[in-house]
């Protein structure tokens, strides 16, 4: 009985790894397909842009636009974050 029960948990094992290289693998294949379909956003000073609102979403309505906006580009950083202000109001910016 102990061998038997030995054996089954050493087959468990053998199950259990290859669950996880399979998973391993199913996570860079996705990763690998997301990322040649991405396309990356340029931004330049001027540039008029709409900004998602993501607080709709506890308020949802079908009618209700998720975007707001026009807003001007400020300053475009390295890293890729962008400083905008609502036209008219240059004072007031945020990132």
């Amino acid at each position: 009985a102990g061998r038997a029960r030995l054996l089954k948990l050493n087959e468990l094992e053998e199950w259990r790894e290859r669950a996880y290289e399979n998973a391993v693998l199913y996570k860079a294949r996705t990763k690998r397909y997301h990322g040649a379909h991405l396309v990356p956003k340029k931004f330049h000073e001027g540039q008029l842009v709409l900004l998602f609102n993501s607080r709709f979403k506890l308020f949802p309505g079908k009618l209700k636009s998720k975007w707001s906006g026009p807003f001007v580009v400020k300053e475009v950083f390295p890293h890729g974050a962008v400083e905008i202000f609502k036209s008219g109001e240059e004072t007031q910016s945020f990132k």
